[in-house]
């Protein structure tokens, strides 16, 4: 919306990059606010403005955010860890960072007109996997995570302490050029195999990051405030359909899928996070991880996206992993020719 002041917290990542050329493209006046050490490869544009901040330090962030001359009229919440070597972390960075950055908002008298915060279906729990129903957006959450936990306290601190005029999204699978756990299967496809796991039937849904990104400005643009709303293609898909379409993507590949038992997966993924807690590096594999990996069921319903707002995801998946598959291939020749 040309004109409209927006700040993006978290702009430095898979995502970030992706909100930030899409609010210039729509005309907003468009802030960036990262860590000194935020990789700035996806935040080139030259229109963009630069906020530096240190989460750690609320005093350096009143320091930071009261220097700004004007506030914004939308705020982006996109700051957060997926994965942590030290489980901790995740209260550490999907909590206490949000809860000091809105506090300093508030004390800098800053309130935004919408705040839209980018939380994750993990807040949620595993969905009934009998029946495999759809989760939606009014189901108790129960997450069985410490991801997931982390964001679920995220969300009801915003609802009940913060006085911010919120928006939650709960997205599930976000995919699309740059973004590294699904590339990583990409990789292993392209090298012939396909590793599942669990013998259960299991159903993922997904979303190409451009929908996601799309579905957030429609949101600040005409979503009322004081929801929460899953973000998903809305269809789900078995391992063996995006096996099939990612192969067939990058050329027709012959794929031996090996399917490994879930106690084998906890095993490797107990031992990872051991690895990863002495190194100090997180890891994917994890106990965590291992949960998410077991779920079952990540179908979930939009209904109320589409009505609020008008979203509706237009990127199937073999769309979207076309357009992944053609940046990998991209890079992987880049490499080649180095």
């Amino acid at each position: 919306m040309k004109g409209k002041r927006l700040l993006i917290v978290g702009a430095g990542g898979f995502i970030g990059g992706f909100i930030a050329r899409k609010a210039l493209e729509l005309g907003y006046d468009t802030t960036v606010a990262v860590r000194e050490s935020t990789s700035r490869r996806y935040l080139d544009d030259p229109s963009l403005k630069f906020l530096v901040l240190d989460y750690d330090s609320q005093e350096s962030m009143l320091r930071a955010i009261g220097q700004e001359q004007q506030g914004w009229d939308y705020v982006i919440y996109n700051l957060g860890a997926t994965k942590c070597a030290n489980f901790l972390d995740f209260n550490r960075i999907n909590f206490e960072y949000l809860r000091r950055f809105c506090t300093v908002l508030t004390e800098c008298g800053k309130v935004p007109e919408k705040f839209l915060y980018m939380s994750s279906l993990s807040a949620v729990g595993a969905g009934d996997e009998r029946t495999y129903a759809p989760i939606s957006e009014d189901v108790r959450p129960n997450p069985n995570t410490r991801y997931g936990l982390s964001k679920i306290k995220a969300e009801q601190w915003l609802e009940i302490s913060s006085g911010l005029p919120w928006i939650i999204f709960r997205p599930t699978g976000v995919y699309g050029p740059h973004e590294k756990d699904y590339l990583m299967m990409i990789k292993s496809i392209d090298r012939h195999f396909d590793f599942g796991v669990g013998f259960r039937r299991q159903m993922i849904t997904f979303v190409y990051v451009e929908d996601l990104v799309e579905a957030m400005f429609a949101a600040l643009e005409s979503a009322p405030v004081g929801r929460r709303y899953n973000i998903s293609e809305p269809r789900a898909y078995s391992q063996a359909e995006f096996r099939r379409i990612v192969a067939e993507e990058l050329g027709g590949k012959f794929v031996v899928p090996l399917r490994l038992p879930m106690w084998a997966v906890y095993a490797v993924s107990a031992v990872a996070e051991k690895v990863a807690a002495f190194s100090g590096k997180a890891s994917t594999l994890n106990r965590d991880k291992y949960q998410i990996m077991k779920q079952r069921n990540w179908c979930c319903t939009t209904d109320l996206a589409a009505r609020d707002f008008g979203f509706t995801a237009r990127t199937d998946l073999r769309q979207g992993i076309r357009k992944t598959v053609a940046e990998y291939l991209k890079e992987k020749k880049r490499k080649k020719s180095e």
